[in-house]
């Protein structure tokens, strides 16, 4: 039985912006599956490949958990999946710096990011099915930042030369992170909204320079990447 009649009632906004987060999930896990062979071909440790399946699982659970929130809203239209948006890119080069850019770009900057901003998107969310769902994601959220911090620790451990790579390239993923989140000051966002789930656009920009300050700063200068 739906929960919709107990709720408020769900605006476009909310259908399109759950069916957008069930493109974003479910490109997460192939990223996540791509990087994970990597560190297979690299010979990574058993720990660390274990890590990669696990979040590939969880993923494609946020999606199917977006899934059944974008339903319960009304969304009609299915979500846009484009093979070519599932491969992992990074710049040609070694194995190493290829992982080295998606262990950055994907884990550390936007795993860590994510953090706090599914915290704000959970905290005025009262929407049983919405709530549901980001109980879950932000829970594996925290566990697959740490996977980043680890990942990149590996990489810098065993391979000495890839901390020169980092500190030429982060400061790029950080620009590219900017123009991603930074770069709307919209307030606006009605109430039913951020009961189900969303919250205004330059929330996404403060909490990413929050997250600048106390999050990647002393992180990337702890490892001599800044």
């Amino acid at each position: 039985m739906s929960e919709l009649s107990n709720n408020p009632g769900p605006t476009e906004a909310v259908r399109v912006e759950w069916a957008r987060r069930i493109e974003a999930e479910y490109r997460s896990s192939a990223h996540t599956q791509h990087l994970t062979l990597w560190l297979i071909q690299l010979g990574a440790p058993r720990e660390l490949i274990d890590d990669g399946l696990r979040i590939v699982q969880d993923e494609l659970d946020h999606a199917e958990l977006s899934a059944e929130v974008a339903r319960e809203a009304g969304a009609e239209v299915a979500p846009a999946i484009v093979q070519e948006d599932l491969l992992l890119k990074a710049p040609a080069g070694p194995l190493e710096e290829r992982t080295l850019f998606a262990t950055l770009e994907v884990f550390c900057l936007g795993e860590t990011v994510a953090v706090p901003l599914f915290t704000e998107l959970r905290r005025a969310c009262s929407v049983p099915v919405a709530r549901r769902a980001l109980d879950r994601i932000l829970r594996d959220e925290v566990r697959h930042r740490q996977f980043g911090w680890d990942l990149l620790d590996y990489l810098l451990e065993t391979r000495p030369a890839l901390r020169e790579t980092g500190r030429r390239i982060l400061p790029l993923l950080l620009t590219g992170l900017t123009k991603r989140y930074g770069s709307s000051t919209s307030a606006l966002v009605l109430p039913e909204e951020r009961a189900w789930g969303l919250m205004a656009p330059a929330s996404y920009r403060e909490i990413l320079e929050t997250t600048l300050e106390r999050e990647y700063e002393p992180r990337f200068r702890e490892r001599g990447l800044l």
